[in-house]
């Protein structure tokens, strides 16, 4: 519980961290020159949400790493106890249902993402 009261926190301040920027982009022409106003690139949408789709998943791949080597080094310095053994397994077979996970999200993005881009540029 104590997790989700830091989260809480940590994006409460982000937001108000981010909220002069949200004030001063919104104008009479409905946001449309955002880009500008606010500081941000002029980058397409479509690819600057596809990049930070890329960059979530990656941090999420190299989570799933870390708690696939710790049920790694759990299993190793088990020492043949078999309830640390089980433990271990659980925390490798998470990771690679974390993994199967991660990689559906890709996928799906990545499809929606190029029929999205196909769908609105023509043929």
């Amino acid at each position: 519980m104590k997790l989700f009261k830091k989260i809480g926190v940590v994006g409460s301040s982000i937001g108000l961290a981010l909220l002069p920027f949200t004030a001063k982009a919104f104008d009479s022409t409905l946001g449309l020159n955002i880009a500008s106003t606010s500081g941000l690139g002029s980058k397409d949408v479509r690819a600057t949400i596809a990049s930070i789709i890329n960059v979530a998943l990656s941090l999420l791949g190299i989570i799933v790493l870390v708690i696939i080597i710790y049920g790694g080094f759990l299993w190793m310095t088990a020492g043949g106890n078999d309830e640390k053994v089980s433990e271990a397994k659980k925390w490798i077979f998470g990771g690679i249902i974390g993994l199967v996970i991660i990689l559906s999200a890709y996928a799906i993005a990545s499809f929606v993402i190029s029929n999205l881009v196909g769908a609105t540029t023509g043929p």
